[in-house]
């Protein structure tokens, strides 16, 4: 057996790196780049990958691209050429959209066209992975193998990787217990922890549900502003309490919690949402100015956790017709839609409206 990390360990390993700044190195047999998360970049690194014989392009997505009016020959991202006396402030100002409506002229921006896109692809989603923002400073490398190595730095592999990016984790229950709650002394919490090194989630089991029928279920996302601040700017909070009084009336129930906050990108990225909605932007224009999709979660999760609690058929409390979708996909039975529509309020009477217009949420 060896001791050494194996690829998804090392996509583990990777995602650290970045969010400390640490650079990774992608080869794909033939080449290979240097790769470094714009948000956490610092002025030394980005002077030392820029003083490399290869040529440095900052990396990001079609959807920040086509904020910053910037070509995206790649389709998916796009990777823009840094010129030779460009400053840190700039390049992490073409990742970061906080000044764009002070200094909205960042350009003229020459987009890159030719060459192997792979390990651009790979770096943006390990970025999004590590909740950062969407942005990699990436450079050409004459000999990446023996940089990785002289550097001690995490060497991937495309052709190792790029088939695990994406792809679902396997979840173990590693724990459950009893856990009396307000709405019924009848509840046990599990902890899931994947085998990728990701975020581990919960599931609270409200009685003992029967398997034979569809059980009253909730797939909830994490929201620290709603679920504990009781923020008034989304309807989560109401939606975790509403749920939980419900299955406890019931008697049963299935509530997932799923750490992926902010629609799947985060806390710190889901607060540069915030911030964007002051200047104006609605919840889904302020995900695409970041460099995000609408959502980036992966309801996937939610039907694995509910087969390692043996549960194949749901009524689902939901009005997102995507979790309906995913949990048929991946063979978990909806008999029903449960609607649950609480929370509307003043403050974010504007945000319901755009997940209904832009989203298809059933409100």
């Amino acid at each position: 057996m060896s001791f050494a990390p194996d690829p998804s360990e090392q996509i583990a390993r990777a995602r650290g790196d970045l969010r400390m700044g640490v650079p990774v190195v992608i080869f794909d047999g033939t080449s290979g780049v240097l790769v470094l998360a714009t948000e956490t970049l610092t002025l030394e690194r980005a002077n030392a990958a820029r003083a490399l014989v290869g040529e440095s392009v900052l990396t990001i997505t079609s959807r920040r691209a086509e904020t910053l009016k910037a070509r995206a020959y790649d389709g998916d991202l796009a990777r823009i050429i840094v010129p030779n006396d460009a400053e840190l402030r700039w390049i992490k100002a073409l990742a970061d959209p906080s000044d764009d409506l002070r200094t909205p002229m960042k350009g003229p921006l020459k987009s890159a066209r030719d060459g192997n896109i792979v390990p651009h692809r790979i770096a943006l989603q390990l970025t999004k992975d590590a909740r950062l923002l969407p942005s990699a400073l990436i450079t050409e490398l004459e000999n990446p193998v023996h940089f990785a190595r002289d550097h001690q730095l995490t060497l991937l592999f495309t052709a190792q990787i790029a088939p695990l990016l994406g792809k679902s984790a396997h979840y173990n229950d590693i724990v459950h217990a009893r856990l009396p709650m307000e709405v019924s002394e009848t509840g046990k919490l599990h902890v899931f922890r994947p085998n990728d090194g990701g975020e581990e989630h919960y599931a609270i089991v409200i009685g003992t549900p029967d398997r034979n029928r569809p059980v009253l279920t909730r797939l909830h996302s994490a929201c620290f502003t709603g679920d504990l601040m009781g923020s008034l700017k989304c309807d989560c909070g109401p939606q975790l309490r509403g749920a939980l009084a419900q299955m406890g009336a019931e008697g049963a129930g299935v509530l997932l919690y799923l750490n992926q906050e902010g629609r799947g990108i985060g806390l710190a990225n889901k607060m540069r949402a915030y911030s964007l909605q002051d200047q104006g932007f609605d919840t889904v224009e302020a995900n695409h100015r970041l460099g995000f999709e609408d959502d980036e979660r992966d309801f996937r999760i939610g039907a694995a956790l509910l087969k390692q609690l043996n549960i194949s058929g749901v009524r689902l409390l939901t009005n997102n017709p995507a979790k309906i979708d995913m949990m048929q996909k991946t063979g978990i039975t909806v008999s029903e839609r449960v609607a649950l529509k609480v929370g509307e309020n003043r403050f974010n009477k504007d945000y319901l409206q755009t997940k209904a217009d832009k989203s298809g949420h059933l409100l």
